[in-house]
């Protein structure tokens, strides 16, 4: 999942939101640095990956990726897993998506000196552009995943991802339906067991 599922998943809007959203920048016993809370995030980030990886329904998803944009389909259906999301904000999330990315954003804000390098040059653009918000239109996963394309070594094609999304949209989004209910069921008993 991308950050609009991570920020959702973390039941809070504090420290294990921090973790959450930063997961992807601390690698393996970085997260050993952290206060308690804030590894606890990072913790359930991992198991929200892990989770997401090895589920039938996204492997299903990334099999129809995968002849267009090969070691990347995991990339493009994390974007198009979030687009899902914030379409269908009233169904998963608290609030509006709008009200929710703001409270998000402030949280972010406040931790952003304890975050990674990366995730700290990172989040004024994600603010400044509310690229969470951005994820309800095609047009901001296109954004999004040309942002990446341009950011990878390789020739990725997940600028051309939005022609896929639009061509097989139902596909993907009962995929998105038949998935996103058990991630939500697994990261809400990590947090009760953690």
């Amino acid at each position: 999942m991308n950050f609009l599922a991570h920020l959702l998943l973390s039941d809070d809007f504090g420290p294990v939101m921090v973790g959450n959203f930063m997961g992807d920048f601390v690698k393996g016993k970085q997260v050993e640095q952290y206060p308690p809370a804030v590894q606890r995030g990072i913790w359930l980030h991992r198991t929200i990956d892990q989770f997401t990886d090895t589920h039938a329904v996204v492997r299903q998803s990334k099999e129809r990726l995968r002849p267009r944009f090969r070691h990347y389909a995991g990339v493009v259906s994390d974007m198009f897993y979030d687009h899902y999301l914030a379409v269908s904000w009233e169904q998963y999330g608290p609030n509006t998506l709008e009200e929710f990315t703001q409270k998000a954003y402030q949280v972010l804000q406040g931790a952003r000196k304890q975050m990674p390098t990366r995730a700290q040059f990172m989040l004024p653009y994600m603010i400044q552009h509310d690229w969470l918000v951005s994820y309800r239109e095609i047009e901001g996963i296109r954004r999004s995943l040309t942002g990446m394309a341009r950011r990878t070594g390789f020739r990725s094609g997940m600028e051309h991802a939005h022609e896929e999304l639009k061509e097989q949209y139902e596909a993907y989004a009962n995929d998105f339906h038949a998935f996103f209910p058990d991630l939500v069921q697994h990261a809400k008993q990590f947090l009760l067991n953690g």
